[in-house]
């Protein structure tokens, strides 16, 4: 992928649960971000979701300050995704929103599979995907990782015990 001045974008998605277990290991986390920046990857693209989304976005927001060429990209499923959140949810969110360099809207409103249609977008503008999946199966987090890993984009998994890549 590129700029539109020409130049490569380096780009890294992330995904993750909406509750953050023990099992998180932010260290983990920490060193990667820190290994992407230093070998010129670019841009981080956020699901702007509560939970791992949050933490995340927060902590590119912070290396910015040290690596002001890096960029926030937020994708985000519908226009609308914090209208149940708590009232201190929704100010950070809008906090993370005011500060991303960039903002995708998937969908006007919620729709069944707008979350899926976001996490995919995510993906395909990625080479390496940074989840927190613990065990679940089921989960959104888990049906992403498995498309990255089908469309052969790298996946690091920040779960204790559970670190992987492909």
């Amino acid at each position: 992928m590129r700029a539109t001045d020409g130049t490569e974008i380096k780009a890294v998605c992330f995904t993750g649960h909406r509750v953050i277990g023990a099992d998180f290991d932010e260290a983990m986390l920490d060193e990667y971000l820190l290994k992407l920046v230093g070998v010129g990857y670019n841009t981080f693209i956020c699901g702007g979701a509560l939970g791992y989304d949050t933490v995340v976005a927060e902590k590119i927001l912070e290396l910015r300050s040290f690596f002001p060429s890096i960029r926030l990209h937020l994708y985000i499923p519908c226009r609308d995704q914090d209208r149940r959140w708590s009232a201190a949810d929704r100010k950070r969110y809008k906090r993370i929103l005011d500060s991303a360099d960039h903002v995708e809207v998937i969908a006007e409103s919620y729709y069944d599979g707008c979350m899926r249609d976001r996490n995919y977008r995510m993906v395909d503008n990625a080479r390496i995907c940074i989840c927190y999946l613990n065990n679940e199966t089921k989960s959104g987090t888990a049906q992403t990782v498995r498309y990255a890993k089908k469309n052969g984009v790298a996946v690091i998994n920040v779960a204790k015990g559970r670190p992987y890549s492909n």
